[in-house]
C-alpha cells in the first residue's frame, strides 16, 4: 500500500474559542491510503497541541509509517494497528486518519459502508449537539440563532463570566436542551459551585470540569454533583476507562484522541462494563473526519458532531445532520467523498 498527504486549511465561520483559546483557521492533514487493488482510502488527522500533535508531527508520522504499510496486507486491520503503535507511541489523530482510511478500502472491497460491516443499523444514530463557542453576548445570540435547526446546545465555558454565558444562551433557546463543558478549565470546588447554578438551569450533563489528570478531583465533583458529569480530556483510551470508574457518569471519545476507529469500540465496550455513557465528539474538522467517526453514532448515547458544520466551507461530503439527527451515507467505506466546491486551500506532499 502506498500514503500519501495533503494539509488543507480550514477556516470556521467564526472564530471557534474555547477555555485553552481559538482560532478562526485549523490546519488538518488528509490522508489516502492506495492499496495493491487500486483501491483508495481516505481519512482526516486533525491535530491537536494539547494532545501534543501538530501538523508537523503528523506529517512526520506518516513518514514513519510508510514502511510498516508498503508490506502489509490491508485487510489486515488488527495487525496494522498494532504494528503502528510499536514505531510510534500516542499521535492519535495520525492514527486515526490512518484507521478511518483503512476501514474505508475495506468497505469498500466489500461494497458495504463501514457501520454496516460491523453489524449497525443507521436508524439508530441519535442526535448531534451544535457547539456554542465561547464569545460576547450578541456572539452567542448569534451562534444560538444559526443554530436554529439543533435541538441540542453544548456550551463552551471556562471564563470569569461563566453564569452569564449560560444566562445569555438559555434566554436565546429557552426549549432546548443544554449541556456545557468547561474543557479542564474550573477547580473541583469551583466545579461544585458552577453545578449548583447549571443545574437550575436545566442543564443535561457537565464535560470535563477539572484538569485532566485530577481524577479524584473528578470523584470530588461527581460525589457533590447533581448533574452527571462526563470525562473527555481525561479519558484517550480504552485503557483510562477504569481508573475512572466510580469518578464519572460517562466517557467522552474522539478519534483525534484514541488513534484509531477499533480503539474506539474497545472504549465503548470498557465503559458499558463499568455502567458509563458513551459520547463521541470531534475536532474542527471535515464532513471526512466526521463520517468516519459517525459510523459509530448507533452504539452512542450522546454525540457531538458538529465539526463540519462549524466550517465556512467544507471541502468534503458524508455524514450529515438535519434538524440534529445524524445521516449516515449509504456509501461504501465511510461514505465521505471531495466535495463539487472548492471548500479548503491544499499544499501536499506524498511517500
Amino acid at each position: 500500500m502506498r500514503i500519501t498527504h495533503e494539509v488543507i486549511q480550514l477556516k470556521t465561520r467564526y472564530p471557534f474559542v474555547i477555555a485553552r483559546g481559538g482560532y478562526a483557521a485549523h490546519e488538518n492533514v488528509i490522508v489516502r491510503i492506495l492499496d495493491d487493488d487500486g483501491i483508495e482510502g481516505i481519512g482526516e488527522a486533525a491535530p491537536n497541541r494539547y494532545y501534543g500533535e501538530s501538523v508537523a508531527t503528523a506529517v512526520a508520522a506518516f513518514e514513519q509509517f510508510a514502511p510498516v504499510l508498503g508490506s502489509a496486507d490491508s485487510w489486515s486491520l488488527e495487525a496494522i494497528e498494532v504494528s503502528l503503535n510499536r514505531v510510534l507511541r500516542g499521535n492519535g489523530s495520525a492514527k486515526g486518519a490512518i484507521s478511518a482510511a483503512l476501514h474505508d478500502i475495506v468497505g469498500k472491497r466489500l461494497g458495504i459502508p463501514v457501520h454496516r460491516m460491523w453489524g449497525l443499523d443507521p436508524e439508530d444514530a441519535g442526535e448531534s449537539s451544535f457547539t456554542i463557542g465561547i464569545a460576547d453576548n450578541d456572539g452567542l445570540r448569534q451562534r444560538v440563532q444559526d443554530a436554529a435547526q439543533y435541538p441540542i446546545l453544548k456550551v463552551k465555558l471556562g471564563t470569569d463570566r461563566d453564569m452569564e454565558i449560560v444566562h445569555v444562551v438559555r434566554e436565546a433557546a429557552p426549549s432546548k436542551r443544554l449541556r456545557v463543558d468547561a474543557n479542564a478549565a474550573w477547580s473541583p470546588s469551583q466545579a461544585v459551585r458552577m453545578i449548583d447554578f447549571l443545574a437550575d438551569q436545566d442543564i443535561e450533563f457537565v464535560e470535563q470540569p477539572v484538569a485532566q489528570h485530577d481524577i479524584e478531583g473528578l470523584r470530588f465533583v461527581r460525589a457533590r454533583s447533581k448533574l452527571p458529569i462526563i470525562a473527555d480530556e481525561s479519558c484517550l483510551v480504552a485503557s483510562d476507562v477504569p481508573r475512572l470508574a466510580g469518578a464519572v457518569d460517562g466517557v467522552n471519545l474522539k478519534l483525534a484522541k484514541c488513534g484509531s476507529l477499533r480503539e474506539a469500540i474497545r472504549i465503548i465496550h470498557t465503559a458499558r462494563s463499568f455502567g458509563m455513557t458513551v459520547m463521541a465528539g470531534c475536532m474542527i474538522e471535515s464532513s471526512l473526519g466526521i463520517s468516519a467517526i459517525a459510523q459509530l453514532a448507533p452504539m452512542l448515547d450522546h454525540a457531538d458532531l458538529d465539526g463540519a458544520a462549524l466550517l465556512a466551507e467544507d471541502p468534503f461530503s458524508g455524514a450529515t445532520i438535519e434538524k440534529g439527527k445524524i445521516r449516515l451515507s449509504d456509501e461504501p467505506g465511510i461514505g465521505a467523498s471531495p466535495s463539487t466546491t472548492e471548500g479548503a486551500a491544499a499544499s501536499g506532499g506524498s511517500r
